[in-house]
């Protein structure tokens, strides 16, 4: 396994920026996600990894290579198409050992590891099927097996389970996460899936629009957004606008423009804004409680959403849609009225 590093990456196609002056540094053994939204330049950038695209300036290194022109048969990279690209008159076996062929391995030597391989991704025992007679899952692993079998030292996941349905997206999600996690293998995972990324990554980059937004864990992406594409895109909101008029006991204090006063932590303390500042204040809808608390406000219901583990409550102060998250069990009705609270502590105060 290798860390993957790039500076300043810049990729154009005519007068579309796709890569913007990327700079990242992804670790040895690490799951890392580009997570945005379609056409952000997710994709182009896993290719210039690869070596599909070559960038119009900046530098790729693996470890301390430089691989910014190699040609992609020399960077020891697997990748695992949205499509999955299976040779559709080859058998499993042949699909499989493709690559091992063409780098002209000894017989004994491929059956070796794609028996390996099959075993590693559950699929013994289905050599001789073409693709057609595969469900989607098999598919889908039949193609990571493709991408494994030559042992590469990076592998490269472009959207893979979209093709899926959703119970088997979760459970693909999860063999994948294993695997990697077993093989140790540096791994660059693209997706636009928000609870994807969420759930099977070590860190994640959200892009928009060929640049980088923010870096960090799950968590932190989630909890501390840099700014407020990332707290929109990432997961759900209520977002207030407001100014700030000053600090008190470690919070600061905003005025809403619908007249609160709400004490909200800064998303980036390393710039937090200062008196007179204005911002934006962000509300996950799991973060409310229906009680009267700090920062309560009375809001009108006008629609319940029930969503097994939880009811998504909306609800309306003025023109303003607030999304509140309640336990299953409680009997919320359109058109009452509720009170809601936000601990200080689990509001966020974004640089408008």
């Amino acid at each position: 396994m290798v860390s993957i590093r790039t500076e300043g990456v810049v990729k154009r196609f005519g007068e579309v920026v796709a890569l913007d002056h990327v700079t990242l540094s992804i670790k040895h053994g690490e799951f890392f996600t580009l997570l945005g939204p379609s056409g952000c330049g997710k994709t182009t950038f896993l290719r210039t990894v690869a070596g599909f695209e070559l960038v119009d300036s900046g530098r790729i290194f693996f470890d301390s290579q430089d691989v910014t022109m190699l040609p992609p048969y020399k960077r020891d990279t697997g990748m695992v198409f949205q499509n999955y690209a299976l040779w559709p008159h080859m058998t499993v076996f042949d699909n499989i050992a493709y690559g091992l062929k063409v780098r002209k391995l000894p017989k004994k030597e491929i059956e070796k590891r794609v028996k390996e391989v099959l075993k590693l991704v559950r699929l013994e025992g289905l050599e001789s099927r073409k693709p057609h007679q595969l469900s989607g899952g098999q598919q889908q692993r039949v193609a990571l097996a493709r991408a494994l079998v030559i042992n590469p030292k990076v592998l490269l996941l472009d959207e893979p389970l979209s093709n899926l349905d959703a119970k088997l997206r979760l459970e693909m999600r999860a063999e994948i996460k294993k695997l990697q996690k077993s093989l140790g293998i540096t791994t660059v995972y693209v997706t636009h899936d928000q609870e994807e990324a969420m759930s099977i990554s070590d860190r994640i980059a959200v892009m928009n629009s060929g640049r980088i937004e923010q870096v960090g864990t799950p968590s932190q992406v989630y909890f501390r957004p840099r700014n407020y594409f990332v707290a929109d895109f990432i997961g759900q909101g209520t977002f207030l606008e407001g100014q700030v008029k000053g600090e008190k006991e470690g919070y600061l204090e905003v005025e809403a423009e619908e007249g609160l006063l709400l004490l909200a932590s800064p998303s980036d303390p390393t710039n937090p804004p200062k008196p007179g500042d204005k911002v934006i204040i962000a509300i996950r809808p799991e973060s409310f409680k229906l009680s009267k608390d700090t920062n309560t406000i009375k809001l009108t219901v006008y629609d319940v959403h029930f969503l097994g583990k939880s009811k998504r409550v909306l609800a309306k102060l003025g023109e303003k849609t607030f999304l509140v998250e309640v336990d299953p069990t409680l009997e919320v009705q359109a058109g009452t009225a509720i009170e809601v609270s936000a601990p200080p502590e689990k509001t966020l105060a974004i640089r408008a």
